[in-house]
């Protein structure tokens, strides 16, 4: 995995990366280049901990300002959706219509997960969202799941396994599998929590390429585990996480793939990157 000061390292030396048919730059202003566009399948990017309706913080602007940059990430180089990854309001459910109406100005496709400060019936939920707390969908060969971590109160939980399990069989043979969850089913970080049966079920996965968590505003990077790869997005709000607020993105290659990169877009630079190969 790069950090921000490989690449700005990389940068400064004009270093340029090439690997596996790809060439690594650095990012604007000078210079992370991207692979082509016509080389990237599909792109997504994900966002998590906006905490709306946290009393004395600036979730209202700091929604306006990430709603912006996600929009502004589908101009330039397209996404074909969303994931906000949970922790969508802060605890008072009365916030969750206002939440809605707030991501509703994305301009593309966007999927929710249940985080723990998300204190509303799953029937609330599925009403304002139209999807229930575990949900999957598919996109040609790439197949997507969504996994509860918390009840109603906020209690941390491992996901429902019969649910999973049955997902995973359903979608054996895609060839790529991502999977969503607020937190993370391992005790590496502070927040954290130990499913290991979850665990072992994502290890014998052939085709999961990689899981996506938000929860700990603090991480920002990427962690392994038997092989498959846990990624984290920082926040969006909340009172305390990285110095900045950001986002990630997904890039699925036509190679086979998986670029992710965490980017900072106050300083429209990535804080780090990962190749996940074939």
């Amino acid at each position: 995995m790069l950090t921000r000061r490989d690449f700005l390292e990389m940068a400064l030396k004009g270093i340029v990366i090439i690997g596996a048919g790809n060439t690594l730059q650095s990012f604007s202003p000078v210079g992370f280049r991207l692979p082509d566009r016509e080389k990237v399948r599909f792109r997504f990017a994900l966002a998590s901990d906006g905490h709306y309706g946290q009393p004395k913080t600036t979730y209202y602007e700091s929604h306006k300002k990430m709603v912006k940059w996600l929009n502004r990430e589908g101009r330039r180089r397209g996404l074909d959706f969303a994931v906000i990854n949970g922790d969508i309001f802060h605890d008072d459910s009365r916030f969750l219509p206002e939440a809605k109406k707030t991501w509703d100005q994305l301009k593309m496709t966007y999927y929710v997960s249940h985080g723990n400060h998300d204190m509303a019936p799953e029937s609330d939920w599925e009403q304002t969202w139209g999807i229930p707390w575990h949900h999957a969908f598919e996109t040609e060969d790439a197949a997507f799941l969504i996994l509860n971590t918390a009840d109603v109160k906020g209690k941390y939980i491992c996901p429902d396994l019969g649910w999973t399990e049955e997902q995973l069989q359903r979608y054996r043979n895609k060839k790529h599998l991502f999977v969503f969850m607020h937190i993370t089913p391992v005790k590496w970080t502070e927040h954290g929590i130990d499913c290991p049966e979850l665990v072992d079920m994502f290890s014998r996965q052939q085709n999961l390429r990689a899981v996506f968590h938000g929860h700990d505003h603090i991480e920002d990077g990427m962690k392994e585990k038997n092989g498959k790869h846990y990624f984290f997005d920082a926040h969006i709000g909340g009172s305390w996480g990285t110095p900045y607020t950001g986002y990630r993105i997904v890039e699925l290659l036509e190679s086979g793939e998986v670029l992710s990169y965490q980017v900072n877009p106050g300083e429209d630079e990535p804080v780090n990157s990962t190749t996940i190969p074939v």
